[in-house]
């Protein structure tokens, strides 16, 4: 396989994992800009995954009949389109649709840079790899909001937005002249058959528990994070720039953790590592209500306790993610379809419900990652019984 292959799509992720995090520390300006409330501007986010849920669908079926690079050439164009009315858009509403056309083009790459490292690689290579992306992408993540403070103290929250088109530009010039193919085979695209593999794919208690895992971890973050500019700045009355290295430390954990989980399930096994980072979620979430009881205006304990969180979720995102991938290896790019358009889902969801409880204290914050987490929890234990069960039948057998 070309050795471009990973930083390409390294690259064309980018742009999806810091169009948010990059933007979020220019939240309170945007809101004074457009003279809108919080929640509004939250939707942002809301907006972006529901665009992100929709095209998901059709990336994974579409790379199938007419090849990954194809598939990844077209929607990253679109990705480029989105965020460059981002950075132009006169009034919120026309912002809101720049977002929704972002998340589209955003899933382009979510759903087949994932499939491309499945079809390149099997195993515990492709969770190596796994690990290695998301450890680069979640660095990138972590200096983020912080690049994003600074340059909203320059220019102003649209240099955010200018930011992230000028990304897209090159990743999408890089990938039209170099990204190579990695499935030669093209199957004929019919729609009976992408409905079909998609009612395989839905009706399989396993694998959509094995999705719904990592999407809900996902989903509780980004909670956080479309609270975290207005919560850090407003209510704990920190600068932009303090909100953003708080920020910044809860997703340089996340990525830090990353790179060693490959050697952590070399050296405990799969199934203790999932274990143990279920219990530091637990751990974390339970804390961080806690925490909003009894001090909630303590942000350093607060990003302690996220951190916590983030470590846990690092260690089973990439184990429990890679699984669900190679549950059905043979309609990868239809499965990626499936579980990125479940995640995006769910976190449009979590995230249009934060907008709308959010009431400028961390309990409402909280208290929706709990209830986020007990959803899991009830996944995860689908997940078990799973297992339990496959393996009852080949002892009789």
């Amino acid at each position: 396989m070309s050795k471009t292959l990973l930083p390409l799509l390294i690259l064309s992720l980018v742009a999806c994992c810091i169009e948010i995090d990059i933007s979020v520390p220019g939240f309170p300006d945007m809101a004074r800009y457009f003279s809108v409330s919080d929640g509004m501007i939250q939707l942002t986010i809301a907006y972006n995954f529901l665009g992100f849920c929709l095209a998901s669908v059709c990336y994974g079926p579409l790379s199938e009949a007419y090849g990954r690079r194809n598939v990844m050439v077209a929607g990253n164009a679109l990705l480029l389109i989105g965020a460059a009315l981002c950075v132009v858009a006169p009034n919120i509403t026309l912002l809101l649709v720049a977002r929704f056309i972002q998340g589209i083009g955003a899933a382009t790459s979510a759903v087949v840079a994932f499939a491309m490292v499945a079809d390149a690689y099997q195993g515990d290579k492709a969770v190596k790899f796994m690990g290695i992306m998301n450890s680069i992408l979640t660095t990138l993540m972590a200096v983020a909001p912080v690049v994003g403070s600074f340059i909203n103290e320059a220019v102003g929250w649209r240099g955010n937005y200018g930011i992230v088109a000028l990304v897209c530009l090159i990743s999408w010039i890089l990938l039209l002249l170099m990204l190579p193919e990695t499935r030669p085979t093209r199957e004929r695209f019919s729609l009976s058959k992408v409905v079909a593999d998609y009612k395989q794919l839905l009706a399989s208690r396993h694998f959509m528990s094995a999705s719904m895992v990592p999407s809900l971890l996902y989903a509780a973050y980004l909670t956080f994070v479309a609270c975290g500019s207005f919560l850090y700045m407003e209510t704990f009355g920190l600068s932009i720039i303090a909100y953003a290295l708080h920020q910044g430390f809860i997703v340089a954990t996340f990525s830090f953790v990353s790179i060693f989980v490959g050697r952590l399930i070399d050296k405990f096994g799969s199934q203790t590592c999932v274990n143990f980072g279920l219990t530091l979620v637990i751990l974390g979430t339970l804390l961080l209500v806690a925490l909003s009881i009894v001090a909630p205006n303590s942000p350093y304990l607060m990003t302690a306790f996220m951190s916590v969180v983030a470590v846990g979720d690092a260690i089973v995102y990439a184990i429990i993610f890679t699984a669900s991938m190679e549950i059905f290896p043979g309609i990868r790019g239809t499965a990626s379809s499936t579980i990125m358009a479940m995640r995006a889902l769910v976190v449009s969801v979590a995230v249009g419900c934060i907008s709308y409880l959010y009431d400028g204290q961390p309990l409402s914050v909280t208290l929706v990652m709990l209830c986020i987490l007990i959803c899991t929890l009830g996944f995860f234990a689908m997940i078990r019984n799973q297992r339990t069960d496959t393996r009852n039948q080949e002892q009789e057998a």
